[in-house]
């Protein structure tokens, strides 16, 4: 049985409650005490899954997230990204948990130099906006905007020997390499028709070293990760037992900020048909505050990058690794997993839940070391995805299993009989929450050794493939922050 230690003044069943509230928060919004101060750079949600928009069945979507809980209304600044870290989304396609493509996204915030007339004659000044945006625009038509959000992506191709090379890629047709982030959706007068508007900056690239093409966006989204947070944190308030659809999603009226890919199998593939896949952010190590900072420089940022968010496979920095190594898995990599091994083999989860449900029957699994978790998050499991014996936490995804269109998805993935979803990859359909607490409390052991292994544990948000688009970048257009 497990027992919480607790100072004297805090009950034991308000402290169990209290660490599966912050461990089930979310994805990984607000995940880690040290990036909780620097949410541009705290990655929510990654996904990786064979392309299921028609025609694309030869090519991977990669979507990762950032900068969590965007109110729609977020103004007057909305939620542009940082032009001093280096956001990348790797990938390892031989199995030796050490990325041999890094996909780098590097921002430039620019300001115009829009200004406004004001005053009589003789006595007009030229003085600058105090809103981002002083009329209604499109993709074609900036001139009303004050700040314009470009960006750079850079493929860092690493060797067996550790070498690396790096190639701006450029836009196919064009050759530019900068692209363009679409305004936030401040609200429908300011951008009337956002759909067509972001449409028209999702760009077609060149791929260095092949004829092939693929795809990439950057812009806000609609909150993309489902769960029921208000009830979870007032003592877990509901049945986890009851229906998948019989909660709130309380996150449902945030946006958050997508970096799309999408690029060819053959461009990602190695010789094995499984590919691993992971987030991170860096800043650079030395930041500054200036005493007269400005719009540009706010701060003096200097030194190497260093990783202060990573996220792989979902819900791992909150409901697998412990409070005291939070940070330190945010500034880790794959291939040293093996120092957070116990955090897996003994998880703490399930104990949590025994504690607070045992009165109903729930019982945590008695297996150790967790074997079945030791596959689902760090070599992947056999028959399935695995591609290696080292420990190393990482989305993967078996590209040889055909994906399903959107109606045919189920979104518990692969413990509904479909293995085009989680754990193999992730879809934006796959309801992890409950697909995860599942897995937990054993659904994948015996009942022998897990007595609560078959419940149908929920957090009664749910989320499927329907609620999604079904075409590159997938995720909805964001909420706009005045809809009238």
């Amino acid at each position: 049985m497990f027992v919480p230690v607790r100072p004297p003044s805090v009950s034991s069943a308000a402290l169990a409650v209290a660490l599966l509230a912050s461990t089930a928060a979310a994805s990984s919004h607000r995940e880690a005490p040290f990036v909780t101060e620097h949410p541009k750079v705290d990655g929510t949600d990654f996904y990786m899954f064979t392309s299921y928009e028609s025609g694309r069945e030869g090519y991977v979507t990669l979507l990762a997230n950032y900068h969590p809980l965007q109110d729609p209304f977020g103004g007057p600044n909305y939620f542009f990204m940082d032009p001093e870290a280096a956001y990348d989304i790797h990938v390892d396609n031989d199995g030796d948990a050490r990325e041999d493509l890094t996909f780098r996204f590097r921002f430039q915030n620019a300001l115009s130099d829009l200004q406004l007339a004001v005053g009589p004659p003789g006595n007009t000044r030229q003085v600058a906006p105090p809103l981002l945006v002083v009329g209604p625009i499109g993709a074609s038509d900036v001139a009303n905007l004050l700040l314009v959000e470009k960006y750079s992506l850079t493929i860092i191709q690493t060797a067996d020997s550790g070498a690396k090379s790096s190639q701006k890629v450029v836009a196919a047709g064009t050759g530019q390499d900068l692209f363009v982030k679409p305004l936030d959706n401040v609200g429908t007068k300011t951008i009337p028709n956002y759909a067509a508007y972001a449409d028209q900056l999702v760009y077609d690239i060149a791929l260095p070293g092949t004829t092939e093409t693929g795809r990439v966006f950057v812009g806000q989204r609609r909150e993309s990760f489902a769960v029921n947070l208000g009830e979870t944190f007032d003592l877990v308030n509901f049945n986890p037992l009851g229906p998948p659809n019989g909660e709130a999603n309380t996150i449902a009226a945030k946006n958050v900020t997508t970096f799309a890919l999408e690029l060819p199998k053959s461009f990602l593939l190695d010789e094995d048909p499984t590919i691993g896949g992971w987030t991170t952010a860096s800043l650079p190590r030395v930041r500054v505050l200036r005493k007269e900072p400005t719009f540009e420089k706010p701060t003096v940022d200097r030194g190497r990058f260093v990783q202060v968010s990573r996220l792989g496979m979902p819900l791992v920095n909150e409901v697998v690794i412990g409070v005291p190594d939070k940070d330190a898995f945010n500034a880790s990599h794959p291939k040293d997993d093996a120092q957070f091994a116990d955090y897996v083999t003994h998880p703490t989860l399930p104990e949590l839940l025994e504690y607070l449900f045992g009165a109903a029957g729930v019982q945590a699994p008695n297996l150790f070391p967790r074997t079945d978790l030791v596959a689902a998050f760090l070599t992947g499991v056999p028959g399935l995805n695995k591609n290696t014996d080292t420990p190393a936490e990482m989305l993967r995804l078996n590209t040889s299993i055909p994906p399903r269109a959107a109606p045919q998805q189920q979104n518990l993935g692969v413990l509904a009989g479909d293995n085009a979803g989680f754990p193999n990859g992730r879809r934006p359909g796959d309801d992890v929450v409950d697909i995860e607490l599942r897995v937990a409390m054993g659904v994948l052991l015996s009942p022998v050794d897990a007595p609560s292994g078959q419940l149908p544990i929920t957090d009664g948000a749910t989320i499927d493939a329907m609620m999604f688009d079904t075409a590159f970048p997938y995720l909805t257009d964001p909420l706009p922050g005045s809809p009238n």
